[in-house]
């Protein structure tokens, strides 16, 4: 006896095959982030080398032993420029302290972003991730992102949403 399946049994067979492709592509994604070491806790943050708007260099491993804050973030981005005020009481209020905070731009041209860190007035150092490789090895997905760093290089936060609570806490072990 010869079963012909029904156009209606070919279709949901069809439906399983690309739901099974689908979230065998997001397992697989996702282990690939997963693993490349950007997590919080025990992870060091990756180091890197970038050119600060003066061409001066910028290695994160050089200031191992204090916090560092990255922000990454664009020109074209409103939520970022909105976020700049917030950004500046943070720099004002902690960079005494110890902390630095680096402004990562993402993909822009050091034209572009200098006359952007001139008009809004940024007190932080503004570096340039010109080919996205940086944003890419942090898993960078939107901005304005936020991670930060201990003085021991360990990723505490990323898209950190209580950065000046974290920050209080840091500095009062310290102190």
């Amino acid at each position: 006896m010869n079963v012909v399946p029904t156009d209606k049994a070919k279709r949901s067979l069809k439906i399983l095959l690309i739901l099974f492709i689908f979230f065998a592509a997001v397992i697989i994604i996702g282990s690939r982030f997963h693993d490349r070491g950007v997590r919080t806790g025990e992870v060091r943050g990756l180091d890197f080398a970038l050119a600060d708007l003066e061409g001066k260099r910028f290695r994160l491993s050089d200031h191992r032993g204090k916090p560092v804050l990255l922000i990454f973030s664009t020109t074209w981005c409103a939520y970022c420029r909105s976020e700049i005020p917030r950004f500046k009481n943070i720099y004002f209020r902690y960079a005494p302290l110890g902390l630095v905070i680096v402004n990562v731009n993402i993909q822009e041209t050091r034209a572009k972003v200098a006359r952007f860190a001139e008009r809004y007035d940024l007190p932080y150092r503004v570096v340039l991730d010109e080919d996205g490789g940086v944003s890419m090895a942090y898993d960078i997905l939107g901005v304005p992102s936020v991670i930060l760093i201990s003085p021991e290089g360990r990723i505490l936060c990323r898209y950190c949403r209580y950065t000046e609570e974290m920050l209080d806490n840091l500095f009062k072990k310290k102190g």
